[in-house]
């Protein structure tokens, strides 16, 4: 797979179609987690996206990654990864997803697991795709949508942001009227994301390296 080119086009090379992808949608390292700015200091929050990245790249393994940003450190961070890169033409999350759905899609995946970077205790990600169609997994409140899976060709209209879950069950209920089969799945590990403060609690960070990145920072 090569999925790296310079936005807006995304040059592709052809892979065997049948096959699952899986696309992690990563913001500037040194931008990211805000919210937490009242518990950590800016590097330290660069440091814990960074870390909780790499986590979720593990966790896709066996299947391979594309990377979507338009930042170039986080671009290196993926290359060293072995993960590919779809740059992405400006911030924002929707953005990202569409152009990276699109450029697997064009590159012969028939469907693509999106997880967010942000899942510290992301284990596996590959039970998502077990089913076809569309695979929506919730956050712990029910708001969000931590991972999503869906065929690049089913025409889903993403929407991140408040209220997301709600928002992406309409779509597939959406598209379930025209024959595409979708189904909600709760995992509890993959539905533990990190935006605010009281999120690195309960967060099972020992183990990870990101345990000692919060102490640090604190």
């Amino acid at each position: 797979m090569n999925l790296e080119s310079e936005s807006p086009g995304v040059k592709t090379t052809p892979v065997v179609p049948g096959t699952v992808g899986v696309l992690i949608p990563v913001k500037a390292f040194d931008a990211a987690k805000e919210r937490l700015a009242e518990t950590l200091g800016r590097d330290a929050r660069a440091e814990l996206a960074r870390r909780m990245a790499t986590i979720v790249v593990a966790a896709a393994h066996p299947l391979p990654v594309a990377v979507a940003c338009d930042d170039d450190g986080v671009a290196e961070w993926a290359r060293s990864l072995g993960a590919e890169v779809v740059r992405v033409d400006g911030p924002g999350l929707n953005r990202a997803v569409e152009t990276g759905v699109a450029a697997l899609g064009e590159a012969g995946f028939d469907r693509v697991v999106v997880a967010h970077a942000d899942l510290p205790r992301a284990r596996r990600l590959d039970h998502c795709a077990a089913t076809g169609g569309i695979t929506l997994v919730p956050d712990r409140h029910l708001d969000g949508t931590p991972v999503l899976v869906v065929p690049p060709d089913a025409g889903f209209r993403f929407a991140y942001g408040p209220a997301s879950y709600a928002a992406h069950v309409a779509e597939a209920e959406r598209l379930g009227r025209t024959g595409v089969a979708w189904r909600s799945l709760h995992d509890p590990d993959l539905a533990w994301d990190v935006d605010d403060p009281a999120d690195l609690e309960g967060a099972d960070l020992e183990g990870t390296g990101l345990a000692d990145t919060v102490q640090s920072a604190g």
